[in-house]
């Protein structure tokens, strides 16, 4: 996959890693045009690529009375007109086969989420639509495993497919990232790493994910050493009170400083 190929996208020979971040959910139009108002001026500053991210639905939820979202073609509409007002990409991800034709009139990149990605028919369907396909690795799959599912686009005659690293299960209530798979996903497709996702601490007994943001420049860092083509980090500006995952949110206050860290490793890791 080539970043040109991706409508929109800036700084794309600024020799960065590009950035796939915004809030977990769509709350509303409000928030995410100030969220994405604040990174876009972050990432045209940094000359970082960037594309904005919020689910349009939340599908996989702990409880039945969790968020699950505003209205599907109303958080949809709400990613175009991030996408109109920004001039950037959008991704949002799906979670039935009805979803992909749905989404794609509105989004630039479908993302099947990593309890679905051995879902053949979801897979197939976000391909078959001819956007870009981001693959979040399963939290139960191997690196090596992520071949077979980057085949399925690829065999959709669809060569624009991505894989996004959001970390192993550890026991039960923890994520660790083996960044001996960076390289070895690599050789498959373009890797992101999920940053945010992979401190989610799942499976509380009250019934909602923690996290432990403390840990995400530690997590960013490393990525970007072990030269991950892409950074995933959900953001928002309040994430005590978000509607989802808020745990393991980065408040967007300290996104600037941690973004100027990784774009200075990242400069020193091109030159070796």
């Amino acid at each position: 996959m080539k970043l040109d190929n991706i409508p929109n996208l800036k700084h794309i020979d600024a020799n960065n890693f590009f950035l796939l971040a915004g809030p977990c959910a769509i709350e509303g139009e409000e928030m995410a045009l100030r969220i994405a108002e604040k990174i876009v001026e972050i990432t045209d500053k940094l000359q970082i690529p960037y594309v904005f991210k919020g689910s349009f639905k939340k599908a996989n939820r702990s409880r039945i009375d969790s968020f699950t979202g505003i209205g599907d073609e109303k958080a949809l509409k709400i990613l175009r007109k991030v996408s109109e007002t920004f001039h950037i990409p959008t991704i949002t991800d799906i979670h039935e086969i009805s979803d992909a034709a749905m989404a794609a009139e509105y989004v630039d990149i479908l993302q099947i989420p990593a309890f679905l990605v051995r879902q053949t028919d979801l897979v197939v369907a976000a391909a078959n639509t001819g956007k870009v396909v981001n693959l979040k690795k399963g939290q139960f799959m191997s690196p090596e495993s992520m071949k077979h599912a980057v085949t399925k686009v690829k065999d959709c005659k669809n060569e624009q497919v991505m894989i996004t690293d959001r970390g192993t299960m550890f026991g039960y209530q923890d994520m660790i990232v083996d960044f001996r798979g960076i390289p070895t996903m690599r050789e498959y497709a373009p890797v992101v790493l999920d940053v945010t996702h992979s401190l989610q601490q799942p499976n509380q007994t009250s019934g909602v994910t923690g996290g432990r943001p403390d840990m995400i420049e530690t997590i960013a860092r490393a990525g970007v050493v072990n030269n991950v083509d892409g950074l995933f980090i959900e953001t928002h500006f309040d994430p005590a009170n978000a509607k989802s995952d808020g745990a393991n949110m980065l408040d967007i206050q300290y996104l600037e400083k941690l973004l100027s860290h990784l774009v200075a490793i990242r400069k020193t890791i091109n030159n070796f």
